[in-house]
């Protein structure tokens, strides 16, 4: 059994007592608590290194065995936490891939006539995490104000679909809709009713604005095999992952000149400080026009 001294989400947890069985327990098991040492710990990254395993996957490692030990001091069964001693490796930064407005063009030309068409329009204009669009539900729309409220995620588990919290607080967030993504939605809405026939089957998929084609909850693997990578072939377009839309339209919004702070707002960020770190790679275009906007001002051009 796993103490769940965090506060986590049920998909962290359980990625957390995955991580425990799978990489932790073969190796320090059989050890005593008070037996392992700083060089323990080094040799269980060092092993996960040496088998392939991504540096972000043996730092959670790390930080999953580095949680327990703290908490084994914090019960006095420990002096200190040797993990604290010992540092994973440095996570390399995934260089993302965005498409340019005229790749989004020709993407949204090919994806619209498809089944998840708006699904695609929503999550190349809002930004959205695949787990949030796909977990929208009608009443999160307030087609008044043109804004979908982001208030949950949907996931496959094992057996069934799981509702859970957004990533942290600051990701439950109205977003506004661009208007013909709106009408598209007004659209899907107005043929749902054709759209519920097995939904007794699947009560997960009650009130969901995406569902298959079956009537329940999008899967997100047959979604990008069946349907994201071949629209992107079809478009001549680069393969870039399904989370790559939630980039695209952070740097589309960035580059045409939208406050980073309403950019952040929108993603369900921590700060506009951060959405200015992870999307740097626009900000000599944002430094460029600021600084031609200025001169124009300054010298009355």
């Amino acid at each position: 059994m796993v103490h769940r001294a965090v506060k986590v989400t049920d998909k962290t947890y359980e990625t957390y007592v995955w991580l425990l069985n799978r990489h932790i327990r073969p190796v320090l098991g059989d050890e005593l608590l008070v037996g392992i040492e700083p060089l323990d710990i080094e040799a269980v990254c060092d092993r996960l290194t040496e088998i392939g395993l991504a540096a972000a996957t043996v730092q959670h490692v790390h930080w999953v065995l580095n949680a327990a030990l703290r908490q084994a001091v914090q019960w006095e069964i420990l002096v200190e936490a040797p993990s604290r001693h010992v540092k994973p490796p440095r996570i390399r930064r995934r260089e993302m891939q965005v498409l340019s407005i005229e790749q989004a063009k020709a993407f949204l030309e090919v994806a619209l006539p498809t089944l998840y068409g708006t699904l695609f329009a929503v999550a190349i204009t809002t930004g959205m995490r695949p787990s949030e669009y796909i977990g929208l539900k009608w009443q999160d729309v307030d087609w008044d104000r043109g804004t979908v409220s982001v208030k949950r995620t949907l996931r496959k588990g094992s057996r069934e679909w799981i509702f859970g919290e957004t990533k942290r607080a600051g990701s439950r967030r109205p977003v506004r809709l661009q208007n013909w993504v709106l009408e598209k939605l007004q659209d899907l809405h107005k043929a749902r009713p054709t759209r519920l026939e097995d939904l007794d089957e699947c009560p997960e998929a009650k009130d969901l604005i995406f569902l298959s084609e079956f009537g329940r909850p999008v899967n997100l693997n047959s979604l990008v095999y069946k349907h994201f990578k071949p629209i992107l072939t079809r478009a001549g377009l680069p393969m870039i992952r399904l989370y790559d839309l939630r980039h695209t339209a952070a740097t589309l919004a960035l580059t045409v000149g939208v406050s980073p702070k309403v950019v952040s707002e929108q993603l369900g960020h921590t700060s506009a400080a951060f959405t200015l770190d992870v999307y740097s790679h626009v900000l000599p275009h944002l430094q460029d026009d600021a600084a031609a906007k200025v001169e124009a001002a300054l010298r009355g051009t």
